[in-house]
């Protein structure tokens, strides 16, 4: 049986941005397994589990942990004999610690576990395995493959390349821009006494001046919030880059949303 978590976009044990989780309770891996480009962002269940209550229990555990939405259905039922209790284990497993672990795979073969991928400092890469552990009877062991991954990985891995939006010509954030900012203060807490830099990006419409400014201000309304979320005001300076740093084409729509941006820079 096997678990693969790649948080390919936003969630946690899982391959960039909480990523790609496949479930993979199965032998062997099958091309109608595999993730493909759709499941970029999401938490994919993919394989076979033993039968429908395991795959409801499975697929119910990752929707309290990543929200129904992120979560992708693509589990197979029968054709697998498990050990005793073998649902009841798995979903102890699917904890809220997988949600502090990055580009990660968590591989399940009998009562034989592993689980890969980055985590922010030692302290959690022990606290990870030893949650699963307690989660188990004695015949199960967890081989810890979990590494140490710097700091601005894991703030990249969270924002995955998403936008903090803002009301239009604003520094009032949007429902969806402050979503972000819960998730970005989540993983800014699991470091260890952090100091960053928050820049504020625009496209290169309208007055230079003008936009600068307005970086500026969303870069301190983002610090603003993250301050209010627990993190140290101490600990975020906010700038603003105005336009002067673009990494798309200002000349379309798509290169300009690009270009409006929060950029999250870690400096220790």
């Amino acid at each position: 049986m096997t678990f693969r978590l790649h948080r390919s976009a936003r969630h946690a044990l899982l391959a960039t941005a909480l990523g790609l989780l496949t479930v993979l309770p199965a032998a062997a891996q099958t091309p109608e397994t595999r993730p493909n480009a759709d499941d970029a962002g999401k938490v994919v269940a993919a394989g076979r589990v033993p039968d429908e209550a395991a795959r409801a229990a499975i697929l119910g555990r990752l929707r309290d942990l990543y929200g129904a939405e992120a979560v992708v259905d693509r589990l197979e039922v029968g054709g697998v004999v498990p050990p005793p209790n073998w649902t009841e284990y798995m979903t102890r497993l699917l904890g809220p610690g997988l949600k502090q672990v990055h580009q990660g795979k968590l591989t399940v073969n009998g009562t034989q576990l592993a689980v890969q991928g980055k985590v922010a400092n030692e302290a959690l890469r022990q606290q990870v395995v030893s949650d699963m552990a307690t989660g188990l009877n004695p015949t199960y062991t967890v081989d810890n493959r979990l590494v140490v991954g710097s700091g601005q990985s894991v703030l990249d891995d969270t924002l995955s390349n998403r936008v903090v939006e803002f009301e239009s010509r604003s520094a009032n954030l949007t429902p969806a821009g402050a979503a972000i900012l819960d998730e970005m203060a989540a993983a800014i807490a699991r470091l260890h006494h952090p100091r960053l830099q928050v820049i504020g990006h625009t496209d290169g419409r309208g007055n230079r001046t003008a936009n600068i400014e307005l970086s500026l201000s969303r870069a301190a309304t983002v610090r603003d919030y993250l301050v209010k979320k627990g993190i140290p005001e101490t600990a975020i300076t906010p700038l603003g880059a105005g336009p002067d740093r673009p990494v798309a084409d200002n000349g379309t729509e798509a290169g300009r949303a690009r270009n409006r941006r929060i950029e999250f820079r870690l400096l220790n």
